[in-house]
């Protein structure tokens, strides 16, 4: 079986590299997916395409709709979602995501640093692991992906 792992969260660190090197390194059954990690492709992509707003809001809205697209799709498909909450952005649609990958009964597994813990509790509490680094996350898809 190979699984399906969505990284979600944080796009100003190479951490999702870091999860794909270990995996690759430990030979894991796991195929990779993400959002588009390209900051200015995805704020842009809704006006690129169907034309331009004059107000920010709607500007969004054209983006985020099709952004969800993408996401919603990879996170029904995926086995494990694992969201990182980075130290300097509020991920707003980090949270998002783990909330609905919880809702869908998706196996959730949690990343941020350790001051994000109080603001992050009904997250954590909804996941089945909280880690704090990529090293955690893959010790954790080699325990759950590789028959003993």
């Amino acid at each position: 079986m190979t699984w399906n792992v969505y990284l979600s969260g944080e796009i100003h660190s190479n951490w999702r590299e870091e999860i794909k090197d270990g995996i690759e390194k430990e030979n894991l059954p796991v195929a990779v997916s993400a959002p588009v990690t390209d900051h200015s492709a995805s704020d842009d992509v809704g006006t690129d395409i169907l034309g331009e707003e004059k107000e920010t809001f709607w500007k969004d809205h054209k983006g985020g709709k099709i952004n969800a697209i993408r996401t919603r799709t990879l996170i029904e498909q995926a086995d494990i979602v694992v969201v990182k909450f980075g130290e300097k952005y509020r991920q707003w649609n980090a949270a998002f995501d783990a909330g609905y990958a919880a809702a869908l009964g998706k196996k959730l597994v949690v990343m941020h640093p350790e001051e994000h813990t109080h603001a992050l509790k009904e997250v954590d509490a909804a996941a089945l692991a909280v880690t704090k680094t990529p090293d955690q996350v893959v010790d954790i898809l080699k325990y759950v992906t590789v028959k003993e």
